[in-house]
C-alpha cells in the first residue's frame, strides 16, 4: 500500500516536472526564435541599400579634380558595400551656409534618408562671415536635417586651407585663426546634437606639409589624390554611420 502510494507521488512529482520543463523549453524557443527574428530584422536593416544625401560646397562637387570629390569616392566605397546604395549629390561649388540653407536642404531628404554628409564652411570663411552667424547658420541646417529625417549625420570640420599655396603669406596666420573658430562652433554643435565629425583640420596638417601634389593646380581645392585621402579618411566615420 505504502509503495502504490509513494508510486504514485512519484509519478505526479515527475509529470509536473516534466510540464515545468516543457513550459521552460518552449518559453526558451520562444526567446531564442525572437531574438533570433530580432537579429535577423537588424541585420536586414543595417546591411540594406544605403540613401546617401550630401549637402555642402565644391569639396563635394569635386573642383579641382577629374573623378570626382569625397562624396563621389564615398558613393564608390558604399556601392561596395551595398551595391543598391542611391545617392543624391547637393553641393554646390562656391556654396555657403546659407546657401545650404536656401538651396540644399530640401525635399530630396526624407524619411527614407539613411545617411547625410555635411561639409560646409569654407566660402563663409572666405567671405568673412561672422563666427555667430556662421554657428546660427550651421546649427539650423542640423535642425532642418533632423526635422526631415533620422539618419545619422557626418560631418567634415574644414580643412586648414592657411596651407594652400594660393593663400599670400600675410593672410596665413588670420585665414587660419577663423577656421580654427569655425571649427570651434562645429565641434560644440556637434556635441550638442550627438553627431559624427571627420576632423579634416588636424589631417591637413599631419599630411600637407609632406605632401604637395595633395592640392590641385589651382593651388586651393584638392587634387584627385587629395581627395582620395579625404574620402579614405572620412570612411571610417561614414562605415560607423551606416552599420558596416
Amino acid at each position: 500500500m505504502k509503495l502504490v502510494k509513494l508510486f504514485g507521488i512519484e509519478r505526479r512529482r515527475v509529470l509536473v516536472m516534466t510540464l515545468l520543463m516543457m513550459t521552460a523549453g518552449c518559453a526558451a524557443s520562444s526567446t531564442t526564435g525572437q531574438k533570433e527574428n530580432e537579429s535577423v530584422m537588424t541585420k536586414d536593416k543595417v546591411g540594406g541599400p544605403v540613401v546617401y544625401v550630401a549637402l555642402g560646397d565644391s569639396t563635394g562637387v569635386g573642383v579641382g579634380a577629374r573623378d570626382g570629390g569625397y562624396v563621389a569616392r564615398l558613393f564608390a566605397r558604399i556601392k561596395h558595400e551595398r551595391p543598391d546604395s542611391r545617392l543624391t549629390n547637393l553641393c554646390v561649388s562656391g556654396a555657403t551656409t546659407e546657401d545650404v540653407l536656401r538651396e540644399q536642404v530640401g525635399a530630396a531628404l526624407s524619411s527614407s534618408t539613411t545617411l547625410v554628409t555635411l561639409g560646409i564652411g569654407i566660402n563663409d570663411a572666405g567671405r568673412g562671415v561672422a563666427v555667430e552667424r556662421f554657428a546660427r547658420n550651421y546649427e539650423e541646417i542640423i535642425k532642418r536635417v533632423r526635422a526631415r529625417t533620422g539618419a545619422p549625420i557626418v560631418l567634415t570640420n574644414l580643412p586648414d586651407v592657411s596651407l594652400a599655396p594660393v593663400v599670400p603669406v600675410f593672410m596665413r596666420h588670420e585665414a587660419r585663426r577663423r577656421i580654427e573658430l569655425y571649427n570651434q562652433r562645429i565641434d560644440e554643435i556637434a556635441k550638442k546634437h550627438g553627431l559624427l565629425v571627420v576632423d579634416a583640420y588636424t589631417t591637413t596638417h599631419e599630411v600637407i606639409p609632406s605632401h604637395p601634389e595633395f592640392f590641385s593646380s589651382d593651388g586651393f581645392h584638392p587634387s584627385d589624390i587629395g581627395y582620395e585621402y579625404w574620402a579614405k579618411t572620412m570612411w571610417p566615420t561614414v562605415k560607423t554611420a551606416i552599420g558596416e
